[in-house]
C-alpha cells in the first residue's frame, strides 16, 4: 500500500470518527444561537395555565375555574415517598448529571434500539421531561424525505439545551417541585396537587408510599395507568414502581413486601366544570366578576338598570375583571392566572345543603310528581293548559335546544327538523339514582317533556349581620341544569312578600294585637275593583283577629286589609330599602305576592330581620390575591339602616308565630326542630312555585322548587304547597347543622330583645284564634273577582 493510499484512508477513518461529534457540536452551537431557545425570564413564567382556585372560609378549595386543572405546591408540600418514587421510577442518577443523562442514552441506543427490549424506558431525565412539559413539541410532520427526522433532532437539541439552562439556573428541589407541578396524571388533573385531590382526596404531603408510587407510575401513561379506568394495570404498575424504589434502596425489601399485595384504596373525584363542591356558586361568580358597565338600553326596566348601575359603581367585585389590570395592562384570565379568590362559603354547610336539596327532591317531591303525572291527559303540562298554550312553550323550547340551532344553521329544512324531533334514539338523560343518569331510548321531543318534567330548585343561606353567603344551590343538578334558580331567575313570590306589608304596619303604628275583622276586601284599581279570594277556612269569615293571627294564617283578608291603609307604593318604597331593587308594579296584588322576584333578593332581604333592621349586601368574596400570594384586592360589605331595630324585633315575634302556629308548623311537628325560628312559606297560583324562607339568630336561609315552565306543577294543593315543596329542604338542612357542633349551632339560641324595646309584650296571642297546629297553608295569589 502506497504511502498516499495509507494516508488518504487514515484521513477517510478519522473524518467518519470525528465528523459526527462535531456535526452535532455545531448543530448544539447553531441551535443555541439562533434556534426559539426559553429564556430564563419564560423558564421562571411558563405559560402553564394555572387554575384558580375558589377557597372556603376554612382554607379548603371548593372548586376552581380552569383550561387546565392545575395548582402549584412548593417542595416542603411534596410527600418524600413522591420524590423517592419518581426519581427511582424515571431518572435514577438524577442527583449526579447536569440535565442529561449520557450513560441512560447509551442504554437507550443499544438495548431498546438494537435489542428491542422496550422495557428499558426512554432515556430522557427528569429535567428533560420538564423541559418538554414546560415547552411541548411542535408539528413535525413532513412530506420531504428527511425533514421530519431533521425537526426532531433540532427539538431534541433545543430541549436537551433547555435541559441544561434549567438545572444551571435551579436546584435540584426546585426542578422535582417544578415536575410535579407540570406533569398530566390524566382525569383532568394537571400537577400533583390536583391528581392526588382526584385520586385520594388528599394533599401531597399526605401521600403514602403506596399512593405516591401510584402517581408517579401513571406519568408515563396516564390513561393506560390509570387506576379508575384500569385498576389491574394501574397496580401492576405501581408495584413496577415501588420495586424500582426498593432497587434504589429507598425503601427496604420489608417495606416492599408488605405493601405489594395492598390494593389501591381509591378515593375518586373528578375536579372538572360539572363538579366540585358549590358549581353554581362558581358559575354565579364568574358571571358577576365579568359584568361589563351597564348601558340603559340593554335594560327593559329602568329599576334594573339602576340597581345594576348602583352594583357597577358601589360593588368592587362586580365586574371585577373589567376594572383590574395586571402591570402589563392586561386583563386577568380566571382560567389561566392562578388567582386565589377567598370565598365566603362555608364548605361543609355547602355540602348540606345540596345534600338537602338532593334529598328531598330524589327521595320525596320527585316521586309523588311522578306518580301525578300518570293521570295528566298532556304530561308534563296540568290539565288546565289550553293546547295553545303547551304547543307555544314546546316551540320555545325547541328553538332553544342545541339541535335545532345546530340543524337550523346546516340548512335543514323545518319538515326535516320536525321528523327528527319526533325520531327516537339512544340518549342519556338525568335521573336520581346512584349515577345520576340513565340511558334510555327516546326522541328528542320527549325528551324536552322529560326535562320540563324534572322539578328544580334554588337554596341560599347566609349569615346575619354580614351577609356572608355560606351556601349557594342553584339547581338538582349542574352537569344537567346550569340555569341558577337563585339570581338568574325571577318568580312569582306568593306569600313570602306578606313580611313586607306587615313590616309596613309596624312601622306605622300598628301593633300585632290589633284587632281586624276577618271579611273579604274590595279594592278599586282604576275603574275596575279587586277582590283576593279568602284563604282561610269559611268559619273563620266574619270573625275579629288579631294582625298577627293574619301573618300566622296568611290570610289573604288581613293582607288586603293593610294594603287598603297603606297602600302599594309605600309597600314598595319599603321594600327597595331593604334590598329588592327589581321592578315591582305599584298595584295592590303585591300584598299576596304577584311580582316576580330573585331568591337571592327575597333572602337577602328577610336578613335585615335577624341583623337587627340593617341591609347588607350579599358578600360572596373577602380578598383576591394573584398566584404569587400577593393581595389585589380586599371587599368589605355595603350597609344601611333599611327599618329600626324595634320594628325587625315585633316583625321578628309576627313570624315566629308563623313556625309555632301556623303554616310554617310542619319544622316543629314533622322534624322535631326546636328553638327560637322565624319565617313563612309561600305558594303561587296553581302550585306553580313552593317557598319556604326562614331564619334564627345566626343564619337566614331561603328555598324555592318549581319547575321550569309555571304551566307544569302540582295539582294538588297539599302537595303543591311551600310548606310540602320547599320548607322540607330547610329542615333537612338544619338538621344536619344542628348534628354537627363543630359549626356552632345551637337550638337554644335565642334572639335578642333590642335594649330600647319599649312595645309591650307582642308573643300574646289568643290560642282560641289558631287554626290548628296541622294547618295546611293556601296562599293563593292575585284573583280578581
Amino acid at each position: 500500500m502506497s504511502l498516499d493510499l495509507r494516508k488518504k484512508i487514515v484521513k477517510i477513518f478519522w473524518g467518519c470518527i470525528l465528523f459526527p461529534p462535531v456535526l452535532l457540536l455545531l448543530l448544539i452551537i447553531g441551535v443555541w444561537l439562533f434556534a426559539d431557545i426559553p429564556s430564563f425570564e419564560e423558564l421562571e413564567n411558563p405559560d402553564s395555565k394555572l387554575a384558580t382556585e375558589l377557597i372556603a372560609d376554612d382554607g379548603s378549595v371548593l372548586s376552581t375555574f380552569h383550561i387546565e386543572n392545575r395548582a402549584y405546591v412548593n417542595y416542603q408540600e411534596l410527600s418524600p415517598y413522591l420524590v423517592k418514587a419518581v426519581i427511582a421510577t424515571e431518572d435514577e442518577r438524577f442527583y449526579s448529571h447536569s440535565g442529561i443523562d449520557f450513560i441512560s442514552l447509551g442504554r437507550v441506543l443499544f438495548k431498546t434500539l438494537l435489542l428491542g427490549d422496550l422495557r428499558q424506558g426512554g432515556g430522557s431525565t427528569i429535567t428533560q421531561q420538564l423541559a418538554k412539559t414546560l415547552y411541548p413539541r411542535e408539528d413535525v410532520s413532513s412530506s420531504v424525505i428527511g425533514v421530519k427526522q431533521f425537526k426532531i433532532l433540532l427539538i431534541k437539541l433545543k430541549e436537551w439545551i433547555t435541559a441544561i439552562k434549567i438545572e444551571r439556573d435551579y436546584s435540584k428541589d426546585e426542578i422535582v417541585d417544578m415536575y410535579f407541578n407540570a406533569v398530566f396524571f390524566g382525569s383532568g388533573a394537571y400537577g400533583i396537587k390536583t391528581a392526588s385531590q382526584t385520586f385520594f382526596m388528599k394533599d401531597p404531603i399526605d401521600l403514602n408510599m403506596q399512593e405516591s408510587a401510584t402517581l408517579v407510575g401513571m406519568i408515563n401513561k396516564p390513561t393506560r395507568y390509570n387506576p379508575y379506568l384500569n385498576p389491574d394495570k394501574s397496580l401492576e404498575r405501581r408495584n413496577f414502581v415501588l420495586s424500582q424504589m426498593e432497587k434504589s434502596s429507598f425503601i427496604t425489601e420489608s417495606q416492599l413486601d408488605s405493601v405489594l399485595k395492598l390494593p389501591i384504596e381509591l378515593h375518586y373525584n373528578v375536579l372538572n366544570h360539572n363538579s366540585g363542591l358549590a358549581p353554581y356558586f362558581r358559575d354565579m361568580l364568574r358571571r358577576y366578576m365579568k359584568e361589563k358597565e351597564p348601558k340603559a338600553k340593554n335594560y327593559q326596566y329602568r329599576e334594573d338598570y339602576s340597581v345594576d348601575s348602583l352594583l357597577w359603581a358601589t360593588d368592587a367585585l362586580y365586574g371585577w375583571l373589567e376594572k383590574n389590570r395586571k402591570a402589563d395592562g392586561s386583563k386577568y384570565n380566571l382560567d389561566k392566572d392562578g388567582l386565589k379568590i377567598y370565598t365566603t362559603i362555608n364548605a361543609r354547610m355547602q355540602k348540606y345543603a345540596e345534600e338537602a336539596v338532593q334529598e328531598h327532591l330524589s327521595k320525596d317531591l320527585q316521586p309523588s310528581f311522578t306518580r301525578e303525572l300518570r293521570y295528566k291527559k298532556n304530561p308534563p303540562f296540568s290539565n288546565d293548559i289550553q293546547k295553545s298554550t303547551r304547543d307555544w312553550v314546546m316551540k320555545q323550547a325547541y328553538r332553544w335546544s342545541d339541535r335545532y340551532r345546530s340543524m337550523k344553521s346546516a340548512g335543514v329544512s323545518q319538515k326535516q327538523i320536525d321528523a327528527s324531533f319526533k325520531r327516537a334514539r339512544k340518549m342519556r338523560v338525568f335521573a336520581w339514582n346512584k349515577d345520576g343518569y340513565e340511558d334510555t331510548r327516546m326522541s328528542p321531543e320527549d325528551s324536552i317533556k322529560y326535562y320540563k318534567s324534572i322539578l328544580r330548585a334554588g337554596f341560599i343561606v347566609m349569615e346575619p349581620n354580614t351577609s356572608n353567603v355560606k351556601a349557594y344551590v342553584g339547581g338538582p343538578n349542574y352537569r344537567y341544569f346550569k340555569y341558577d334558580n337563585i339570581s338568574q331567575s325571577k318568580r312569582q313570590v306568593g306569600s313570602v312578600i306578606k313580611p313586607f306589608l306587615y313590616t309596613l304596619a309596624m312601622q306605622e303604628g300598628m301593633r300585632p294585637d290589633d284587632k281586624v275583622v276577618n271579611v273579604p276586601q274590595t279594592i278599586m284599581v282604576g275603574n275596575k275593583t279587586w277582590t283576593p279570594r279568602s284563604s282561610e277556612k269559611d268559619e273563620w269569615i266574619g270573625k275579629t283577629v288579631t294582625v298577627k293571627w293574619g301573618l300566622t294564617n296568611s290570610s289573604n283578608n288581613i293582607s288586603a286589609y293593610l294594603m287598603k291603609q297603606f297602600g302599594p307604593r309605600p309597600m314598595v318604597q319599603l321594600m327597595k330599602k331593604m334590598g329588592i331593587g327589581t321592578y315591582i308594579d305599584e298595584v295592590p296584588s303585591i300584598c299576596v305576592g304577584s311580582p316576580e322576584i330573585r331568591l337571592l333578593d327575597m333572602v337577602a332581604a328577610y336578613n335585615v330581620f335577624p341583623s337587627k333592621g340593617i341591609y347588607t349586601r350579599p358578600m360572596y368574596v373577602t380578598k383576591i390575591t394573584d398566584n404569587q400570594g400577593n393581595v389585589i384586592s380586599n371587599f368589605v360589605p355595603s350597609k344601611h339602616e333599611a327599618i329600626s331595630e324595634n320594628v325587625a324585633y315585633t316583625v321578628i315575634g309576627l313570624m315566629q308565630s308563623v313556625i309555632d302556629h301556623g303554616t310554617g308548623i310542619r319544622l316543629r311537628y314533622k322534624y322535631g326542630i326546636k328553638g327560637d325560628i322565624a319565617g313563612k312559606t309561600g305558594t303561587t297560583n296553581d302550585n306553580s312555585d313552593g317557598w319556604f324562607i326562614a331564619y334564627t339568630p345566626k343564619l337566614t336561609a331561603g328555598v324555592w322548587v318549581g319547575a321550569e315552565d309555571r304551566q307544569v306543577h302540582f295539582q294538588s294543593v297539599s302537595l303543591g304547597q311551600g310548606a310540602n315543596m320547599a320548607l322540607p329542604i330547610w329542615a333537612i338542612f338544619y338538621k344536619k347543622l344542628l348534628s354537627d357542633k363543630s359549626l356552632g349551632f345551637n337550638s337554644k339560641d335565642e334572639f335578642k330583645v333590642p335594649l330600647a324595646y319599649n312595645l309591650d309584650p307582642i308573643n300574646s296571642i289568643n290560642q282560641e284564634e289558631i287554626q290548628g297546629d296541622k294547618q295546611v297553608e293556601e296562599d293563593n295569589t292575585n284573583f280578581f273577582e
